[in-house]
Order: structure tokens, then C-alpha cells, then sequence
């Protein structure tokens, strides 16, 4: 997945805010490519929100 497509499925998160849990190490997992552009696996991100969903219910 990439960054845009993360926060469209997160809704109303900022870029800011995503970028602020990565370099808190609170953010889902991310790789980047050789062009420098992050990416994330759909599964590892699916597993992150339902770890959140667990926390917060």
C-alpha cells in the first residue's frame, strides 16, 4: 500500500500525523523501495489497526 492510500483507509489521520507514529516507532510496519517511496503490506497493516482495535476497546 502506499502512504495516500493508508490514510484514505485511516480517514481524517494527517501525513503529518502518520509520519509523526513512524518516527515514534507506534506506526505499521513500513519498507522503502529503491526510489526512496514508503510502502506498506496489506496484511501488516491489517494486523496493526486490529492490534489498535484490541487496545482501545
Amino acid at each position: 500500500m502506499t502512504v495516500p492510500e493508508v490514510l484514505a483507509e485511516l480517514k481524517g489521520i494527517s501525513r503529518r500525523t502518520f509520519y509523526r507514529w513512524r518516527e515514534l516507532g507506534t506506526g505499521p510496519t513500513t519498507f522503502k523501495l529503491p526510489n526512496g517511496e514508503l510502502r506498506l503490506w496489506r496484511s501488516d497493516f491489517m494486523e496493526w489497526l486490529q492490534e489498535r482495535e484490541e487496545i482501545f476497546a
